[in-house]
């Protein structure tokens, strides 16, 4: 039965993919199934007369079609379309949607539903057996805990209006992900053209965030200019290039040692008042302390604060409204936009500030600078040995790898355990550089480097990922995607035999168990895997690493074929765990 369009007529999968554009969504990143064939056939339709559409990117799994919508959105701050399966694409998403929800990153999720007719009622009815079986009773629920807003498209008259809608949600503060679900006969209804109303920017889009209430910004001037031992937390500093400056201006001025704790995405690590990743003494010693963008900024367990230090917050979500529980102290709190509002709390030190406070500041701000050689004296000691053959150094292998780096370049961090070392030995210079998700999913790496790369194809994009971490990425994917839209990324697979954070985790609770006796951890993972031969699987420059000395030349090797345009994956044996 033909159930096209005419040049009078539009289908709602039309005008769906016209609020699409209207709303700044250049990619649909995709996995499709049979729910999506109206979609499929406006997509021919629209490219056989030369109407404009979304790009579709084709993915072989959806956690990389959705961290790859992350990457995109991490490097150009627009959320794109990722469009699945009905119920089941949706549950190969749900991971993923709890990293971008954590990660504050803006991407519009969309699947199909089942049809809901059986009989030929309406165009779209039920024509496979999955559509008798891929309708539970609550498909939302299987994404909810991990989205701003949800709807199902009731029709579409109002296809234009509900993605302005989850445009505003997805881009108002704290960003993050929204849900839409797409019924097959909702999508093949045909409507007069000019049915569906379009909701301008301008009119409907998100919200602004604010700057700093003027009591509470005084009191905290007030406590800064009086300090003695001031410290600043962040681990989201880098979302915004503008925050990590701001940042820098005002721990120059004020003298205030600055951590990256739990570091999601980073500040420059070369200011002159950065002290590191771990904050834990340094906040114990703390008089005044400044909570800026973190989620996790220390472990309450074993860092204890002095209940008399004033602490102030500042972050778009101050009540963490998504967390049951966030128990961190908070004497002012200051919900908007980081940048601005240091920015104003730096300006009222500054206007405030006397030459007593000037030269307060001067001495700390020496010593934080010894401390600050003192720490990178330490990463090139610990980088000095390379390790023995099939068990090579971490902090020589990244101290290498961050040699070669270029300062707009970016790492997709998935080390786990070996995190600490990258995090010491690469010296990143340029905010957001240095990314890992804020949420606790494994195997974002691949698909947010892809993303990456889709939206700058003048920086490399590296991602490093442990074993363990390797086989969530879904691989093959990655490499598929990487191979068919001509983007290369450097994989460097840190192998060290395992789960090596699960055998840590064990023993930080059982210290002196049976687990311990026994050597048993329930972690290890396959000795005989080669990730670089999955890599040539799929036409990337694969090369297995174990002899410490030539470390150097295969990461030279290997950034040259990504140069030249392919993937490269090098399979390195670090120290075992």
């Amino acid at each position: 039965m033909q159930h096209s369009p005419s040049d009078q007529t539009q289908i709602t999968a039309g005008f769906l993919l016209e609020g699409l554009a209207e709303i700044g969504v250049d990619y649909l990143f995709c996995n499709m199934g049979t729910d999506h064939a109206p979609i499929i056939e406006e997509l021919a339709r629209r490219r056989e007369r030369g109407s404009k559409s979304p790009a579709v990117i084709r993915c072989p799994h959806e956690n990389t079609a959705a961290h790859m919508a992350a990457g995109y959105a991490l490097v150009t701050g627009r959320g794109q379309g990722v469009l699945v399966h009905v119920d089941v694409g949706t549950a190969n998403c749900a991971m993923a949607m709890h990293n971008l929800f954590r990660s504050r990153l803006p991407v519009l999720l969309m699947a199909g539903k089942a049809p809901f007719t059986a009989a030929g009622e309406l165009p779209g009815s039920r024509d496979n057996y999955v559509h008798y079986i891929q309708e539970p009773f609550d498909q939302g629920s299987l994404v909810r805990p991990f989205v701003k807003w949800e709807w199902t498209l009731p029709s579409g008259v109002v296809a234009k209006e509900a993605l302005r809608r989850a445009h505003t949600f997805m881009h108002s503060e704290p960003q993050g992900p929204v849900y839409l679900m797409l019924p097959r006969e909702t999508l093949a209804e045909s409507w007069p053209a000019d049915s569906a109303r379009s909701y301008p920017e301008s009119q409907y889009g998100p919200l602004a965030s604010t700057g700093a209430d003027p009591v509470q910004l005084e009191k905290t001037a007030t406590r800064l200019l009086a300090a003695e031992r001031p410290v600043l937390v962040t681990s989201f500093g880098g979302r915004n290039r503008a925050t990590s400056a701001a940042i820098e201006r005002l721990a120059r001025l004020a003298g205030i040692r600055v951590f990256e704790s739990n570091p999601v995405n980073n500040i420059s690590h070369e200011g002159p008042n950065f002290c590191g990743f771990q904050p834990g003494g340094a906040v114990e010693s703390a008089d005044v302390g400044l909570l800026v963008d973190t989620d996790v900024p220390w472990f309450s367990r074993d860092v204890r604060p002095d209940p008399e230090t004033f602490w102030a917050q500042i972050d778009v979500d101050v009540l963490k409204s998504a967390s049951p529980m966030w128990s961190f102290p908070a004497n002012a709190r200051f919900p908007g936009d980081s940048a601005r509002i240091l920015e104003q709390l730096a300006d009222a030190v500054e206007a405030r500030a006397d030459p007593s406070f000037s030269a307060r500041v001067a001495s700390r701000n020496a010593k934080i600078a010894e401390e600050i050689e003192r720490r990178r004296d330490k990463a090139l000691g610990l980088a000095a040995d390379p390790g023995s053959a099939g068990r090579i150094n971490p902090h020589f292998l990244f101290a290498e790898l961050g040699r070669r780096l270029a300062p707009e370049d970016i790492v997709f961090n998935e080390a786990i355990r070996n995190s600490p070392a990258l995090n010491m030995q690469l010296r990143r210079p340029l905010p957001g550089t240095l990314v890992r998700v804020g949420g606790g999913g494994l195997g974002a790496s691949g698909g947010m480097a892809l993303g990456a790369r889709l939206a700058a194809p003048h920086i490399m994009a590296v991602q490093v990922v442990g074993d363990g971490s390797m086989y969530f990425n879904n691989p093959s994917s990655v490499l598929a995607v990487s191979a068919s839209q001509g983007l290369p990324i450097l994989v460097v697979v840190v192998d060290n035999g395992g789960w090596s954070a699960v055998k840590e985790s064990t023993l930080r609770v059982y210290p002196d168990g049976s687990a311990r006796r026994l050597d048993a951890y329930e972690a290890e993972l396959p000795a005989q895997a080669d990730f670089a031969k999955l890599g040539e699987a799929f036409g990337a420059y694969g090369e297995r690493l174990d002899d410490p000395s030539q470390v150097g030349a295969a990461l030279d090797r290997c950034i040259e074929q990504v140069e030249a345009g392919r993937s490269a994956v090098l399979h390195v044996n670090v120290t075992r765990i």
